[in-house]
């Protein structure tokens, strides 16, 4: 009798297991990480084996991280290759390796913008609008912009070579430089004096590994020599990292003030408060001085943070145009092929909790940049008649009008009023009276433009700017 009351249970126990085990949810393999990550092992070795284009392994993995990070949706967040993310991190350093050139592609030509001063580029003798044809002799025809780059790029104390073609000269040259490093300032200053006051001017370019040291650096030089107010000019800043900007915040606000919120995933807030351990002097003096911050379109990122925060601690006026509007902080993590994946990890937000993102930070009072200040001068060529329609003729139809000559129509078509116009600019330039957009028409156009730029009397943003300062500290 006990024994079968022994066999009776355990047949029940037997008999629930068997119905737990049938009526317990059966897990989706297709939700495990391992069995989510199979088509992409399928695709990968389908590829190898059985495409007619041959393509390497790690090329393959590449263009599939490449895809993650474009799924995304969000042009800050990237996959980086080893020499991009190299190549990233040098673009914020404050040194580099290199002949300190800055290169345009234009219709598939490769034109030097400037050589940096005392760069072994400028030494060789590289001039702005060369156009460079050759890399260590071998052609650049179907090269992209990177792949020039990179052509160039090399170790420090080896050689390169550019074939140039100078177009005032008509000629090509070849320029042999060594490639050596190029310390690179983010931060310029002056002072300005007018009516017995002085106003320190400090542009910033990006922020960088070394800006905040440059900044403190510069700040405190005009502190000593004596400034009654601030200028700070932001105008094409694209941001950069998000401690160099903190620590230059935290010049101007006092100690425990609010600069920005950060914002994880989960959506939840963390204040950044400034942090001063000993208020000198010159803390004393960034305190109090009455500060404008010039920003434009293209101020964009950590240059809206410094913006943000001195507008939402009333700490400082903001002139010039609305900002870019990029609310977004990039982390970076380093994957075992030594490529790196950039990702969006946080919103940030002003101190009064505002998400700037895709609508910028409006100026306090605006001004509008002259149009002939916001052009550049483009490396356009060719020869260009009454009849001709082209984009190079609308270019110089803009530059005319904003010069002031008598333009009817700016879409690229070359009329009879185009024609006037261009004889009167050679006219003023001494130039063979010829009604066409020749070679050297685009060369005078181009140095008009440069020489117009240089003079800061041109610069309206920057000039209402001053005068405003100027004017709050007679006040």
């Amino acid at each position: 009798m006990r024994r079968s009351r022994f066999f009776l249970f355990g047949f029940i126990v037997i008999l629930i297991l068997c119905l737990l085990i049938f009526w317990a949810p059966k897990k989706d393999k297709a939700s495990t990480p391992i069995s989510r990550m199979a088509p992409i092992d399928e695709a990968y070795e389908r590829i190898l084996n059985s495409s007619v284009h041959s393509v390497e392994g790690d090329k393959l993995i590449e263009g599939a991280l490449r895809g993650m990070t474009e799924t995304i949706g969000d042009p800050y967040s990237k996959y980086m290759t080893k020499d991009e993310a190299k190549s990233h991190r040098e673009s914020l350093s404050d040194e580099r390796v290199g002949i300190g050139l800055e290169i345009v592609q234009n219709k598939g030509r490769f034109i030097v913008v400037t050589p940096m001063k005392e760069s072994p580029a400028e030494k060789a003798g590289v001039k702005p609008y060369d156009e460079i044809v050759r890399v260590d002799g071998e052609r650049l025809e179907g090269k992209s912009l990177s792949q020039l780059l990179s052509a160039i790029k090399g170790k420090k104390g080896t050689s390169v070579t550019l074939t140039v073609f100078r177009e005032t000269d008509n000629r090509h040259m070849e320029l042999n430089m060594i490639r050596s490093s190029l310390q690179i300032h983010t931060v310029t200053s002056e002072r300005i004096e007018q009516d017995e006051s002085s106003i320190g001017y400090v542009s910033i370019s990006l922020f960088g590994e070394k800006t905040a040291e440059e900044w403190e650096k510069q700040t405190r030089t005009l502190v000593k020599q004596g400034i009654d107010g601030l200028l700070i000019d932001v105008r094409g800043n694209p941001g950069g990292y998000l401690h160099s900007v903190e620590q230059v915040i935290g010049t101007m606000l006092k100690n425990g003030q609010i600069y920005a919120y950060m914002q994880d995933p989960k959506g939840v807030l963390e204040p950044l408060s400034v942090t001063v351990t000993e208020e000198d002097d010159y803390l004393k003096v960034m305190n109090k001085i009455p500060i404008v911050l010039l920003q434009n379109e293209g101020s964009a990122s950590a240059s809206e943070v410094l913006s943000g925060a001195l507008k939402s601690n009333q700490r400082a006026l903001i002139s010039g145009s609305k900002s870019f509007g990029k609310g977004t902080v990039q982390e970076t993590w380093e994957l075992t092929n030594g490529g790196e994946v950039k990702l969006s990890s946080h919103k940030w937000l002003t101190p009064k909790q505002q998400w700037i993102h895709g609508t910028g930070i409006q100026a306090d009072f605006e001004v509008e940049a002259s149009e002939l200040f916001q052009m550049e001068p483009l490396p356009i060529s060719g020869s260009y008649q009454v009849g001709d329609f082209h984009e190079d003729v609308m270019y110089g139809q803009k530059v005319l009008k904003a010069l002031g000559y008598s333009i009817s129509r700016e879409d690229g078509y070359f009329d009879e009023v185009t024609a006037k116009a261009v004889l009167a600019f050679k006219k003023e330039k001494k130039l063979k009276s010829e009604a066409t957009m020749d070679n050297l028409f685009n060369r005078e156009l181009r140095e008009t433009i440069l020489t117009y730029k240089k003079s800061k009397k041109n610069d309206n943003q920057l000039q209402m700017s001053l005068g405003y300062l100027f004017h709050s500290i007679q006040k």
